[in-house]
């Protein structure tokens, strides 16, 4: 009798454990692959990939839009999503170390588009745990693309690429990933940029999945370079795909005051290959009248075929 009560004294105390370890996970943002919202099932297929492209407005000083004042809440709209994958834009470089240490789980991959550290990126954040880079490189978006820093085609600035070959530890398939950031202010530099883009993924001659995300600075359907890069059914956008959108008719440009109702998604994420778009939407998180920057990121939750 006393050796049956001892077990089950034992079996009580294994089971309040467990409980107790429940409730911990579930009271800890982002445990188990679960965002703070709960929006992501944790029970969601393991092939599903969570991608997300985010200007996120260079680092500056300046008051009411600071980035001091921003960087947690680029992090807890980032948390919130619980992105696999993340296409930045505008980023410095000590603005990108200060993100990474507020993002522990991920680690990034960029170059400064005036080389070296200088300028702004277009860098890659990873999940570590789930995507491995097997290869890595840049180009510039000019008549000289392997030249850092070169900016032709009448820009101000240079304008770039960063991409990555990634392993998927979950799936064990590969695909690529292409970052960018094309001209605010001239068109055919767009236009050309979108051309050399597309020459890029074509000399890559593979049959893997290929992302493109970035700031196109342009909406999508009715311009060339939308056209270019989608005609003939080269890539596809991610968007139109879906299978449930939230966000339909928003502008992604919010300039720190409020999300357009009619506007321009002019950040886009574009796939190359088979792939079935569970959903995606337009991310207009804020706190207190605060943006986190002057872009709504926009996320997508796919599986590469």
């Amino acid at each position: 009798m006393r050796a049956m009560i001892r077990s089950s004294i034992r079996s009580s105390h294994a089971l309040v454990v467990l409980c107790l370890c429940a409730v911990m996970a579930a009271a800890i943002p982002g445990t188990a692959g679960v965002p703070p919202d709960g929006r992501q099932d944790a029970g969601a297929p393991r092939d599903v990939l969570c991608v997300m492209t985010y200007n996120l407005r260079y680092a500056s000083s300046e008051s009411p839009n600071a980035w001091p004042v921003r960087r947690p809440l680029i992090r807890e709209c980032i948390q919130s999503v619980s992105p696999d994958l993340i296409g930045t834009q505008e980023g410095l470089y000590g603005q990108l170390r200060e993100l990474a240490a507020d993002l522990p789980e991920y680690d990034w991959i960029g170059l400064g588009r005036e080389g070296g550290s200088r300028g702004e990126f277009m860098a890659v954040f990873y999940r570590k745990s789930r995507l491995e880079p097997l290869a890595y490189d840049h180009f510039w978006l000019s008549d000289t693309p392997g030249v850092a820093g070169s900016a032709t085609w009448g820009t101000t600035h240079p304008r770039m690429v960063t991409w990555v070959r990634f392993l998927d530890r979950q799936t064990r398939r590969e695909f690529y990933f292409f970052n960018t950031h094309l001209d605010n202010a001239v068109s055919g530099a767009r236009e050309k940029s979108a051309l050399l883009i597309r020459q890029r993924v074509e000399a890559l001659n593979t049959s893997l999945p290929i992302l493109l995300a970035g700031d196109f600075n342009v909406g999508p359907v009715t311009n060339s370079v939308y056209t270019t890069l989608t005609g003939g059914r080269f890539f596809a956008d991610t968007w139109s795909l879906a299978k449930t959108r939230r966000g339909d008719g928003l502008g992604t440009f919010n300039d720190f005051t409020e999300v357009p109702k009619n506007g321009e998604r002019i950040d886009w994420i574009l796939v190359r290959g088979q792939a079935a778009v569970d959903a995606a939407e337009v991310v207009t998180f804020s706190r207190d009248g605060q943006f986190p920057s002057d872009h709504c990121p926009v996320a997508v939750r796919l599986r590469l075929e």
